[in-house]
């Protein structure tokens, strides 16, 4: 049987280990240094390399002395993007205002001030969940367009806060459309008509008049007898309005249907009166 397979994989393995050792040997000699100027060159090395696990703790030794290290303000930059490489956003966003707090003449604060937004963006959940990080970074991004209305990331920052409005949208709408799958229609019809109100841009307007419609019809029909004669009113007026704003809607077929229905149901209650 030949040997040196085995053989050659025994010293491959030894070889890795020194390797790996000598590495972890290198490192640790580099974090007890008292020589920061050779701390800053292996930090700017391991930054370069993309090696922020490494570069984050030497960074973060640097930045808080202060005194007789070089380059402070870039070492706090670099500190905040080697926390948003590791996305790490909530951390970088932290650390990403603070340097504009700090050196607020800085040559990289206006990339500083759309970084802390841009961070709350990266952490913006679908719209199905909640969405306290969306807002927060509409509310950076549009900061940093207010202190900067020319600024080198102003139509960007535009761009994305237009996205986070639409899942901001999404978001309304699929908790209006939940009341009106569990047949809360009251809440359902207040739900839809916040969303026309917050978001008068929507691309879903025939969808939500609509179904504001369909859902006073549906409350009526559910309604106690005092409040039947009122609530198909309420239909008839959503009738008409979706009536007006889209006289060819899709749903116009539909919305005829429940239409005559409901004018049967208010000439019957006005002859038991």
């Amino acid at each position: 049987m030949n040997k040196w397979p085995a053989i050659i994989l025994s010293i491959s393995l030894l070889l890795a280990s020194f390797l790996l050792s000598s590495c972890g040997e290198t490192y640790q000699k580099v974090l007890k240094s008292t020589d920061f100027d050779y701390k800053y060159e292996k930090a700017m090395e391991y930054y370069e390399k993309e090696d922020y696990h490494k570069a984050i703790p030497l960074l973060e030794e640097l930045r808080s002395l202060h005194i007789g290290v070089k380059d402070v303000e870039k070492i706090n930059f670099l500190y905040a993007y080697a926390h948003y490489y590791q996305k790490d956003y909530l951390m970088a966003a932290y650390y990403f205002k603070g340097f504009t707090e700090y050196y607020p003449k800085s040559v990289y604060v206006e990339e500083c001030e759309f970084m802390v937004g841009y961070c709350y963006y990266e952490m913006a959940p679908k719209p199905e969940l909640e969405q306290t990080y969306t807002l927060r970074a509409i509310d950076g991004l549009q900061l940093y367009v207010n202190a900067y209305p020319y600024g080198e990331y102003v139509e960007r920052s535009n761009t994305l806060m237009d996205e986070l409005r639409k899942k901001l949208e999404d978001k309304a709408y699929i908790n209006a459309n939940l009341y009106y799958k569990i047949r809360n229609y009251k809440a359902a019809i207040n739900a839809l008509q916040n969303v026309l109100k917050d978001f008068p841009e929507t691309n879903r307007k025939e969808e939500i008049y609509y179904q504001i419609f369909k859902s006073n019809y549906l409350l009526a029909q559910r309604s106690i007898e005092s409040k039947k004669e009122e609530r198909f009113n309420n239909t008839v007026t959503a009738y008409y309005q979706l009536l007006d704003k889209y006289p060819s809607s899709k749903y116009i077929k539909e919305a005829e249907r429940i239409y005559d229905a409901c004018s049967k149901n208010l000439a019957k209650l006005q002859t038991n009166e």
